[in-house]
């Protein structure tokens, strides 16, 4: 077997584990999208995708972890969180990814909601600042996940047009 034909499968099996982790928080998704890219680039030689192009993904790659780590955070101040509410939804994502899956996906919202009883809001702000972390978990995903399609279709218009 051929290094091109090796490089080819790696490629292939980063890009579909890049797409599986758009939406498993575990992996880190876009950045194995821009691997498996990179390797195909480099599988061809960078014959019909140059260095330009791949530092044009390399920079939406970048955004898009700049954009996923502020939206919950974002969100959450959107919903009246404070500073407390804040520190307690980063914490709860940082402890989360102990716990797996549901700590990924509840430990923002249990840090957000804990940190806002902590400075003595009522339940009701807590739960929203709570809320909002999870909206913008979700928007946080969905750029993700549209970033990924992007830099595919950018890499697919460089090596076809």
């Amino acid at each position: 077997m051929e290094t091109t034909d090796i490089l080819w499968m790696i490629s292939a099996l980063l890009l579909l584990a890049g797409f599986a982790g758009l939406l498993v928080p575990a992996l880190p998704g876009v950045l194995l999208v821009l691997a498996g890219l990179i390797l195909v680039a480099w599988a061809e030689g960078f014959a019909f995708v140059g260095w330009g192009t791949l530092f044009i993904l390399a920079a939406l790659t970048l955004a898009a972890y700049l954009f996923d780590m502020l939206a919950g955070l974002l969100g959450a101040k959107r919903f009246g969180a404070g500073k407390a509410g804040l520190f307690g939804a980063a914490a709860g994502t940082v402890t989360g990814v102990a716990f797996g899956l549901p700590g990924i996906i509840l430990g923002p919202f249990i840090g957000a909601v804990m940190g806002e009883l902590y400075a003595e809001k009522g339940l009701r702000e807590a739960g929203m600042a709570g809320l909002g972390v999870w909206i913008g978990i979700a928007v946080g995903t969905a750029f993700r996940v549209a970033v990924a399609f992007m830099m595919v279709g950018i890499f697919l218009m460089a090596r076809f047009v």
